[in-house]
């Protein structure tokens, strides 16, 4: 799975590009109100290939340095009917920085409506959404510690 193409060739070079360009992607029309980098948990890794599936709602990351393999977000609840497939940099790579938007339900909770996968590529740089899902149930602002 290749990257967004109404960014294609949008280039960063840090975290802060990805987490900007996460917030001006606006999934579902609305605004991140918070973005969190993927860090594993086991060796402090931010190099990860991942999985997606689009259509339910879900994503996995895979630390490239020690292979602990993560659910994002809510993904655990869906990932048994999912068919995630490998997301592929436009340029081939499949190495990433990832960086998890999360825009609120709006009412003044930590709820969460909307998950943004953003990832930047370790090969060129290039950024994308590659997957979001919109989150339909209470409560859900644990899931921001998800990313």
């Amino acid at each position: 799975m290749t990257a967004d193409d109404t960014h294609q060739s949008t280039r960063g070079d840090d975290l802060d590009s990805l987490a900007s360009y996460v917030r001006e992607h606006r999934a579902g029309g609305y605004a991140v109100d918070t973005v969190a980098a993927s860090v594993c948990a086991h060796c402090g890794g931010r190099a990860f290939a991942i999985g997606v599936d689009d259509e339910a709602g879900c994503a996995e990351r895979l630390c490239l340095a020690c292979d602990d393999a993560v659910l994002i977000a809510d993904s655990a609840d869906h990932w048994t009917e999912a068919e995630p497939v490998q997301c592929e940099c436009p340029c081939g790579g499949e190495e990433f920085e990832i960086a998890v938007g999360f825009a609120s339900v709006g009412d003044g909770s930590d709820d969460v409506r909307w998950v943004s996968v953003g990832l930047r590529c370790l090969r060129d740089g290039t950024l994308g959404v590659y997957t979001d899902w919109k989150i339909d149930y209470s409560p859900s602002a644990h899931l921001r510690g998800r990313a």
